[in-house]
């Protein structure tokens, strides 16, 4: 069997390591136009911020790995055209200009994502950066050596650890977007209110709700970011704005959705039999609003790719779906969420209510017993647990994994009050903070007395 992969990053590398190992005798051939594979660019803001020191840590394989399993990898090439009838594809070495032919029996498709660039006037003067993978990230660190102000676009997860990491480096720091709340496709209003506080607190501009028109320069520099109602000097940008899958090579070829996301079915399989699609260049399917979307994170990635392995020959392990579980530590505060947020649930016309506690979550009596504020969302009717979210000093983000598996599963916000959690006091109370949010949504009880006729 002759395998091509196109793209090696998280979905890329575990599609290939997984299918060296399940097929041994397989011809594998993998294209990656960048220099490096499997970066993970979630780490981008630590190894910008200084935390991580040795940026090799930021890699979990290499060429010469996937060489000792077989796999042969075409680096610094790109696949310029597929033939999906003829089961071939075409590839540039980007270093000699040489172009080659190969054929396939069966096609990964990785190709990732890549940010979304705007047509903004100014967008090619020096000092205007994007943010997604190690190339760009030593471009940020060297470019950020000797600037004073830094602006950041776009209050998405990267943008927020960005904007910590420049101010903790001493660094003036604004943050634009045009939402009118930061993190407003994670986390609702209750939570995103006090992680803006906190972020002014340390000093950092936010600017909300103003669409930026056109970056200014001196000297072929940008000097400052322009928007709808302002304008804002600054010595260095760096663009955040979001993704957008990279598939174009596969365009009317396979199903996709509107945004270029290609449609697959639980065992990763496109449209076309010979083709399988995995991580941020594919669409999942969402288990809070049980529709296919396009949620981009590593995590879906990596677990995408070793499916397409386990399936690649016969269909043999569908795929549960996902709820988007993420996290981010902003400061002394660990967030993570999971599901739909009530905002967004509302905003797609589903019928939804929410409860959010907030509470101590071990005994007062303990040396230290620091508040968790959380919020659970579940339908009206069926009353499923659809989404939730939570925030604290403590380290608790493990418990919306629990919510995870409480939404993968299809359970309701009453199930939850009741759910059986150990009670030790250095941990939690007698009831666990995730069954008094559960608790706190239950229907009141009829209190007339049942009368036998």
């Amino acid at each position: 069997m002759k395998i091509a992969v196109v793209g090696c990053t998280h979905a890329g590398t575990a599609a290939i390591v997984n299918t060296a190992k399940l097929y041994p005798d397989a011809q594998i051939t993998v294209y990656e136009r960048n220099d490096n594979i499997s970066f993970l660019s979630c780490g981008i803001a630590l190894y910008v911020g200084g935390v991580v020191k040795d940026p090799d840590g930021l890699f979990y394989s290499s060429p010469e790995q996937l060489k000792e399993l077989g796999v042969e990898t075409k680096m610094l090439h790109e696949v310029t055209d597929i033939d999906t009838e003829g089961r071939k594809l075409t590839a540039r070495n980007l270093e000699t200009g040489e172009e080659i032919t190969d054929t396939y029996d069966k096609l990964i498709m990785t190709t990732g994502s890549w940010p979304i660039i705007p047509n903004f006037e100014g967008i090619d003067l020096e000092n205007v950066l994007l943010c997604k993978n190690y190339n760009h990230s030593n471009t940020i660190i060297e470019k950020s050596k000797d600037v004073r102000h830094v602006t950041v676009v776009g209050a998405g997860y990267i943008g927020i650890e960005l904007v910590e990491a420049f101010q903790m480096n001493g660094k003036e720091v604004t943050l634009i977007d045009a939402e009118d709340r930061i993190l407003n496709k994670y986390l609702d209003v209750e939570f995103t209110d006090r992680i803006q506080k906190s972020l002014t607190d340390k000093g950092i501009e936010i600017v909300l709700g103003e669409k930026v028109s056109r970056f200014e320069g001196k000297d072929g520099k940008v000097t400052a970011v322009v928007t709808d109602k302002g304008e804002y000097p600054t010595d260095l940008v760096i663009l955040c704005i979001g993704f957008r899958p990279n598939t174009a090579l596969l365009k009317d070829k396979v199903d996709m959705m509107p945004n270029g996301a290609i449609l697959v079915d639980r065992y990763m399989r496109t449209s076309n039999p010979d083709i399988f699609a995995a991580g941020d260049s594919a669409a999942i399917y969402y288990n809070p609003t049980r529709q296919n979307a396009y949620i981009p994170l590593a995590t879906n990635a990596v677990r995408m790719g070793m499916l397409v392995a386990r399936n690649l020959v016969n269909p043999t392990m569908p795929y549960m779906g996902t709820q988007g579980t993420s996290g981010i530590k902003i400061y002394e505060q660990n967030i993570a969420g999971t599901g739909v947020t009530e905002a967004a649930a509302k905003a797609a016309g589903m019928a939804v209510q929410a409860v959010t506690i907030e509470d101590s979550y071990r005994p007062e009596f303990m040396p230290t017993a620091e508040k968790v504020l959380i919020k659970v969302i579940y339908e009206t009717e069926s009353r499923r647990i659809v989404g939730a979210q939570i925030m604290s000093e403590a380290d608790l983000t493990q418990s919306i994994n629990t919510i995870s598996v409480c939404i993968q599963n299809e359970m309701t916000v009453d199930q939850l009050a009741f759910i059986d959690f150990f009670f030790q006091p250095h941990y939690n109370k007698p009831w666990n903070f995730l069954n008094t949010a559960g608790q706190a949504a239950l229907e009141p009880v009829s209190t007339k007395e049942t009368v036998s006729v």
